[in-house]
């Protein structure tokens, strides 16, 4: 992370790292859903937006999505495979 100039101890937001360049907030959120299955790659079509006004509204959804969602009392255990895919 320290190459990429991201300080590891704030983790208060989506980054991916991606062919060697670093995206955050509503530009890796997008850029992960136009790789799922389903209807969730159409919202790539978001990136068109300015991403100050992206970023804001992924904020304003990351600040309330416990209000709305709810929020899990305990995390799941994740296997030794998907541990991998994450930065520690």
């Amino acid at each position: 992370m320290a190459s990429f100039a991201l300080e590891p101890q704030k983790g208060d937001s989506f980054v991916l790292l991606e062919g060697g360049r670093v995206y955050q907030r509503s530009t890796a959120a997008l850029r992960v859903a136009r790789k799922l299955n389903g209807l969730w790659p159409l919202l790539y079509g978001f990136i068109i937006i300015p991403g100050f006004i992206r970023d804001a509204v992924y904020n304003y959804i990351a600040k309330n999505r416990y209000k709305w969602f709810g929020k899990q009392e305990s995390c799941w255990v994740p296997t030794p495979e998907l541990q991998q895919k994450f930065l520690g």
